[in-house]
């Protein structure tokens, strides 16, 4: 009990440190600071402006950084200097939520806002892609099974139709985002390693347990002491690693920019979120990924396979202190916004079920923090 009425009066004095000397009502910032997702960003304007709009406080400031660069900022302190809020395309990780523990930022509450989908798509002057994840992962992933051995090569593939016989026979040729993105976590995670698990060699790594690691390291050509993991270890590592010979090109955080470019360039596809192809289908299309085109309909009832929660995360003791958050939070959790008629749904987010809605808005009311699993 002592240590956290240290810690409260610590985070006072860190908040209050920026204030103007003199002041009788010193306050520490006059606004909401917000950083994070390029995908949660256009959501999280659209709210921000809509509470400046509708309030007297000044609108929130949102910044596109990325979800790993946006929870690298938020969990580096507590205080005026640090960001109250962090979107996110993906869950944090227990790293950067150990991160936030060890810097004095003991409350973080958090909130799921809704689904979006990741989409490979092109321009729409070209013909509609139909992809497998398999063939996602064997035109992007560093090493692919060499299709006489089964062992491991650096991936030698340079067209689609390379890829898969019924592919055109055009350059592949993808921009997607950074390592930082949330984005590219996703789509390693759901696109990439779903491919990877159709190889029946790489499937088994990843149940692998003992002796039997090293005997499908053998079979697979991975020297023995490139890892000393486990067996689900190494296969995430051959499945999450993105070719660097050119035929994937990160292209920032910014979504807009790469539809520029798919725009530009009619055989290149492009990785973003759903949202940014809703706003973007006089120009640009989604691939069929499965059998399954991205659509709200599908993102929403799970059949398209390529789809992930979006979240933001909130330092619990900034609330009481920066004004405007309590009314953000407020806003971005009103049916008026992330409901099924809501003004995110026409932004292109795909809403949570009533029981997730309920679970998360109850959870930000009583500003109930997250307790890692």
């Amino acid at each position: 009990m002592i240590q956290k009425s240290v810690t409260i009066i610590a985070v006072a004095v860190a908040l209050l440190a920026g204030s103007a000397l003199g002041t009788s009502k010193a306050i520490a910032r006059d606004y909401v600071s917000i950083v994070g997702s390029s995908t949660v960003y256009p959501f999280a304007t659209t709210v921000a402006e809509q509470f400046g709009k509708s309030t007297k406080f000044r609108t929130p400031k949102v910044e596109s950084t990325g979800s790993g660069g946006g929870l690298k900022l938020f969990c580096s302190g507590i205080g005026v200097s640090h960001p109250d809020i962090s979107n996110a395309s993906r869950r944090i990780k227990k790293s950067e939520y150990d991160t936030c523990q060890a810097n004095g930022i003991e409350d973080i509450i958090e909130v799921k806002v809704g689904y979006d989908g990741i989409v490979l798509a092109n321009s729409k002057k070209s013909i509609t892609m139909k992809l497998a994840r398999k063939d996602i992962f064997l035109a992007l992933a560093k090493q692919v099974p060499d299709s006489k051995t089964g062992k491991l090569i650096n991936n030698p593939y340079r067209t689609w139709k390379e890829v898969n016989p019924s592919l055109p026979d055009t350059r592949i040729e993808v921009l997607g985002p950074p390592p930082t993105s949330g984005t590219r976590d996703a789509f390693a995670e759901l696109a990439m390693e779903g491919g990877a698990k159709t190889f029946a060699d790489l499937t088994a790594l990843r149940k692998a347990r003992g002796d039997e690691v090293k005997i499908l390291m053998d079979k697979l050509g991975i020297p023995e002491n490139a890892y000393n993991e486990k067996g689900k270890t190494v296969f995430k590592l051959v499945a999450h690693s993105i070719r660097e010979d050119g035929v994937y090109i990160e292209a920032g955080e910014n979504d807009n920019l790469i539809v520029q470019k798919l725009e530009a360039n009619p055989d290149a596809l492009g990785i973003f979120g759903f949202s940014f192809l809703d706003q973007n289908e006089d120009k640009v299309q989604g691939s069929f990924i499965d059998g399954h085109l991205p659509t709200f309909e599908g993102i929403s009832d799970g059949s398209y396979p390529v789809s992930r929660p979006l979240y933001f995360y909130v330092k619990k003791a900034h609330v009481s202190v920066i004004p405007g958050i309590s009314g953000y939070l407020e806003e971005f959790t009103s049916d008026k916004a992330w409901g099924d008629e809501g003004y995110l749904a026409d932004k292109g987010m795909i809403p949570m079920p009533d029981e997730e809605r309920t679970k998360f808005s109850t959870d930000v009311k009583n500003l109930t923090p997250l307790v890692w699993q």
